[in-house]
C-alpha cells in the first residue's frame, strides 16, 4: 500500500521544484526544493540515464527522461556498503536486498548457525525477491520469525512436522513457500485442509454413540470419495464442511430433545427443518446415507434443495455492468477480466480463477481464451484487460509466485486468488452467482446445446437445463431451422 501524502500547507512549506505542491521538504537539488514524495520517487527510479547511458539510480530529470547523479548534479547516497549496488538504502548503508538477506539468514539458521541445506532453496528465493521491501516487511514480524525458527530447528522438514506447529495463517503461508520452492512435495490442498478440519469434529458431538456414527459417516461418504479424486475441488470441500456441520447440529439437537438417532421420526425431522434456517436441509446428506446403511427409519423424507431458485441478473443489468467494466477504469484490469468471464461467458468464479496463461493467446490482432475445447476470440474492448494483465502481471515480484502460470495469482504461494475473496471484493459491483446465472440464461438461447456447452466448458445437461428454464429447448430450435428451410 502506498504511503499517504502529507497534507499541503502553503504557509509552512515552499513549493516543490518538481510537483509544485507545498509539502514537507526532503532535500534541495539543482531543480529546487524537493518534497518528501518526489524525493522517494526519485531514489526509487532506476534504469538507463537519458544523457550518458549509465545504468543505476536516476534521481534527475531532463527533457529526454530520467538522468543519473552525475548528469543531474543530484547528490544522494544510494551505494550499498555491502553489495555496492545503486539502490534505495534501508539502514546502516545497506540496500533493502542486503538487509533482507541478513534477516533471512538469521531467521532460518539452525542451532549450528547455518541455514540447513534443505531450506536453502527457500532462503535463496526470499533473498532474490524483486520487491525486497515487501519481504522485509513480512519477515521482520515476530510471529513470522518465530515460525521460521521453529522450522529451521526442527530437523527434517516434512508436512507432518509442519502440521505439528501451532495452526496459523503464517504456518500455512510458509508451507506454501516450502512447496513452491521444492522443499516439500505438493499435496492435495483441500484434502489436507479437510483432514485438518475434521480433527475438531469429535469434540463438537455431544453423544458418544453419535460420535461413532459421525466418524463412520465421514469415512464412508466423504473421505473415501475425496481420496479417490485426483484433486478435491473447492466446492466439494465447502459442501462437505457444510453438510457435516449441519449433521452434527442435528444430532446434538436430537440429544437435547432426548431422541435417539435410530428412533428419529418424521415429526422430529420436520421440527428440525422448520425451526431454523434453510441450511438445515443439508441433513439430506446424513439421512439418506443412514437409511441406506439401515441405521434409521427408511421412510423419512428430507426435502431436497430446489434448483433454479437462486436470484438471476437480468439482461439489462448484465449490459449495464458490462458497460461499466469495459468502458471505465473504475476497476483494475484483473477485476475487469474476471468480470468479463462471469458476465459475458457465464463462467464460475472458481473455473475463471484457475485459468493459466497457456489457456490465453494474445497477439497484435486478437486475444483468445480457451474455456471449453474452443478458443473464443475477445473483440475490442473485451480484450483490453487481458493485454494489460500480460504487460503488467500481478503478484510476481515476491517469493510466492517466482514462475507462476496462473493468470490471477493470489496471495497464497503457488495458488490463484481464492474465489470467496474475489466474490466479496466484487460484491459492490455485481453478485458473481446472479451474474453467471443471468449470462447462462441468455447464452443458452444462442445456438444448439452441444455447441454452446463445448464453447463454454459446461456439460450439455447444464446448458439444456438453463435453456429449458429460459423457455427455449433444443428441439424448438431444430424445429425452427427446419421450418426456415421449407
Amino acid at each position: 500500500m502506498a504511503r499517504p501524502k502529507a497534507p499541503e500547507d502553503a504557509d509552512a512549506y515552499e513549493a516543490c521544484g518538481r510537483c509544485g505542491e507545498h509539502r514537507p521538504v526532503a532535500a534541495r537539488w539543482p531543480d529546487g526544493l524537493i518534497c518528501q514524495n518526489c524525493y522517494r520517487k526519485a531514489i526509487r527510479t532506476s534504469g538507463t540515464c537519458a544523457v550518458c547511458g549509465h545504468v543505476g539510480i536516476l534521481p534527475g530529470t531532463a527533457d529526454d527522461g530520467p538522468t543519473c547523479r552525475t548528469c543531474s548534479g543530484v547528490r544522494i547516497n544510494v551505494d550499498c556498503v555491502l553489495c555496492g549496488a545503486e539502490d534505495e538504502l534501508y539502514s546502516q548503508g545497506r540496500c533493502w536486498s542486503c538487509a533482507l538477506s541478513n534477516y533471512v539468514d538469521t531467521a532460518l539458521s539452525a542451532p549450528d548457525g547455518g541455514v540447513p541445506a534443505q531450506l536453502e532453496p527457500l532462503a535463496d528465493a526470499l533473498k532474490r525477491m524483486q520487491r525486497a521491501n515487501s519481504g522485509l516487511t513480512w519477515i521482520r514480524q515476530d510471529h513470522v520469525q518465530a515460525t521460521l525458527r521453529m522450522i529451521a530447528t526442527d530437523g527434517t522438514i516434512t508436512h507432518e512436522a509442519i502440521d505439528e506447529l501451532p495452526k496459523s495463517r503464517t504456518r500455512d503461508f510458509v508451507r506454501g513457500l516450502l512447496i513452491e520452492h521444492g522443499v516439500l512435495p505438493r499435496r492435495d490442498h483441500y484434502l489436507a485442509a479437510f483432514s485438518e478440519w475434521l480433527t475438531q469434529i469429535p469434540n463438537r458431538v455431544a453423544d458418544d454413540e453419535h460420535r461413532r456414527l459421525v466418524d463412520r459417516w465421514i469415512r464412508w461418504s466423504f473421505l473415501r470419495k475425496f481420496r479417490a479424486m485426483d484433486e478435491v475441488p473447492r466446492n466439494a470441500f465447502l459442501l462437505a464442511k457444510q453438510s457435516i456441520t449441519v449433521g452434527v447440529d442435528f444430532l446434538n439437537w436430537l440429544t437435547e430433545h432426548h431422541v435417539t438417532f435410530v428412533d428419529t421420526t418424521q415429526g422430529d425431522v420436520d421440527r428440525w427443518l422448520t425451526s431454523g434456517p434453510s441450511t438445515r436441509q443439508f441433513i439430506d446428506r446424513l439421512i439418506p446415507w443412514a437409511q441406506s446403511a439401515r441405521l434409521i427409519n427408511r421412510d423419512l423424507i428430507v426435502p431436497r434443495h430446489r434448483r433454479g431458485t437462486a436470484p438471476r441478473m437480468s439482461a439489462s443489468d448484465q449490459a449495464s455492468v458490462t458497460e461499466r467494466l469495459v468502458h471505465t477504469d473504475e476497476l483494475s484490469p484483473r477485476d475487469r477480466a474476471i468480470g468479463i468471464l462471469v458476465l459475458v461467458f457465464g463462467q464460475q468464479l472458481r473455473k475463471s480463477l484457475e485459468l493459466r496463461w497457456s489457456d490465453i493467446t494474445v497477439n497484435e490482432d486478437t486475444v483468445c481464451v480457451r474455456l471449453g475445447s474452443i478458443d473464443l476470440e475477445l473483440p475490442p474492448p473485451l480484450d483490453a484487460p487481458w493485454r494489460e494483465l500480460l504487460a503488467e502481471p500481478v503478484n510476481l515480484r515476491t517469493a510466492s509466485h517466482p514462475s507462476s502460470d496462473w493468470v490471477f495469482t493470489g496471495q497464497s504461494p503457488g495458488r490463484p486468488i481464492d474465489p470467496g475473496h474475489i466474490a466479496t471484493h466484487l460484491r459492490d459491483v455485481f453478485s458473481a452467482r446472479a451474474a453467471r446465472l443471468g449470462a447462462l440464461h441468455e447464452l443458452s438461447k444462442l445456438g444448439p446445446v452441444p455447441i454452446v456447452a463445448e464453447a463454454l466448458g459446461y456439460s450439455s445437461e447444464t446448458i439444456e437445463a438453463h435453456r429449458v428454464d429460459s423457455g427455449s429447448t433444443y428441439a424448438q430450435y431444430v424445429g425452427a431451422v427446419r421450418r426456415q428451410r421449407l
